[in-house]
């Protein structure tokens, strides 16, 4: 980030402040505590295969790993636009598109699992809609009444040029397996297709594609059937048209993340918003992911394991890849990864020791003070020392949430207000830098506390 852009960094600040999350000093905790970590798992059919559905699943919403591939193949038919969840009965469930996009399609497809990886076909549902022609993209939405919907996008278009209407579905019984008449959600016709809807509060969030436009388009509701207003169109959110298959999950430290697929371009990208949807952050392209993966879902859960640091005691970070460095603090004050040894002297010794607090912006996360009081925090994105100034910005600059390291007992640690950014050296200086699918950035951003050096 530049320097002449940091007013803008205090302006969503302030906007976070008033969506009521904490500043430093009463920092609570939206990440998962001790013994447990965040899992986003990924549903997608791939550029190359339409007939297989693939599973991948991430610590942090950013870095994907395949963890089953193909993971499920229907008995007939193909899956496209696979959508998970995980019901109250703890098995998942997905729904998908079952003919490719130039077929007449009447049907969606239903499958469960008990672990994520390995599933079971249930059955194919006729949509009852009356010239119904084409059936796409059925996307989960489960209400805060416990109500379990489905979001579809229908056309009675035979011909060439294909009309779609979004549409709910509601179980009318706990095995997911008998269903509602479809309801038009009012307010976004014609021509919308691939409908995802969020809500928070009591609005409901729909973000749709304008088939004609080719730009996802943003529209609000009181209800889930709408009638919905289309508060953004066109290219509001800057992300671009040509894109489609909107899915959004929320992030740990409160923001929201939108997945889209670029079909134009032939890429999938994210974006995040931190003022309830008014404004994106540019899009991203999904690391190690973009241009394979189409049309995809992304479910956030909390789980048994994740990776910890002693809290409230004084460590080293050791380099994994350079294990003869550790994180220190020069006289200017920056961070690098420099050379300690037992020879060291013992003002770089007392450079390389750190204690770990929980994180100011987050009790679940972690801070890191220097000998001298001054936290481990990132300004343009590069690691510097600084003493606290009370406010948010500061907090939030110096908590870093711990994911998995490339190596056994090593930690990466995630900015907390920019996900997908890790700290990480380069040229032997700490930065944070975005997320990369390559073996030196993992190894490069894992770092492994050890006793300090003083």
């Amino acid at each position: 980030m530049k320097r002449s852009v940091r007013p803008l960094l205090t302006l969503l600040v302030m906007a976070i402040a008033l969506l009521g999350l904490p500043a430093t000093g009463s920092a609570s905790a939206a990440e998962p505590p001790a013994g447990q970590a965040t899992r986003y798992t990924m549903t997608a059919f791939t550029n190359a295969n339409e007939s297989n559905m693939y599973v991948y699943d991430s610590p942090d919403a950013t870095g994907f790993t395949l963890r089953s591939g193909p993971a499920y193949t229907p008995p007939s038919g193909l899956i496209r636009d696979p959508s998970v969840f995980r019901h109250t009965d703890g098995y998942y469930y997905l729904t998908y598109t079952t003919r490719t996009w130039s077929a007449l399609s009447t049907t969606i497809g239903f499958a469960r699992s008990a672990d994520r990886l390995n599933w079971t076909f249930l059955y194919d549902y006729a949509i009852p809609i009356s010239g119904l022609a084409r059936t796409w993209a059925p996307e989960w939405f489960v209400d805060t009444d416990g109500s379990v919907n489905i979001i579809l996008s229908a056309s009675t278009t035979a011909g060439g040029e294909y009309i779609f209407t979004p549409y709910k579905l509601t179980a009318t019984n706990s095995a997911l397996t008998a269903w509602s008449s479809p309801t038009v959600l009012s307010g976004i016709s014609p021509n919308y297709i691939d409908t995802f809807i969020v809500k928070t509060g009591s609005t409901y969030h729909a973000f749709t594609k304008n088939e004609t436009t080719k730009y996802i388009e943003y529209a609000t509701a009181s209800s889930l059937t709408g009638p919905y207003t289309l508060r953004r169109t066109g290219d509001w959110a800057g992300w671009g048209s040509y894109r489609e298959g909107p899915a959004l999950v929320q992030l740990g430290n409160g923001g929201w993340r939108i997945y889209f697929d670029g079909y134009g371009a032939g890429k999938y990208y994210f974006s995040d918003s931190y003022d309830n949807f008014a404004t994106w952050s540019a899009p991203t392209e999904l690391p190690g992911l973009t241009g394979t993966v189409r049309h995809l879902t992304v479910l956030k859960e909390t789980v048994a394991g994740g990776v910890t640091l002693p809290l409230n005691t004084t460590r080293s970070l050791r380099s994994v890849n350079y294990p003869e460095r550790y994180a220190v603090v020069r006289s200017d004050s920056l961070g690098y990864v420099d050379p300690v040894t037992s020879a060291s002297t013992t003002a770089v010794k007392q450079s390389a020791t750190l204690t770990v607090v929980p994180g100011l912006a987050d009790a679940n996360c972690y801070s890191f003070r220097d000998s001298t009081g001054r936290y481990l925090r990132h300004w343009d994105f590069r690691i510097r020392f600084d003493t606290t100034d009370g406010t948010a910005v500061f907090g939030k600059d110096a908590t870093y949430c711990a994911r998995p390291g490339s190596a056994t007992g090593s930690v990466r640690l995630e900015s907390y207000n920019y996900p997908g950014r890790y700290l990480r050296h380069y040229n032997y200086e700490l930065r944070v830098d975005p997320y990369q699918a390559t073996s030196t950035f993992l190894a490069d951003s894992s770092f492994t506390a050890v006793a300090a050096w003083s």
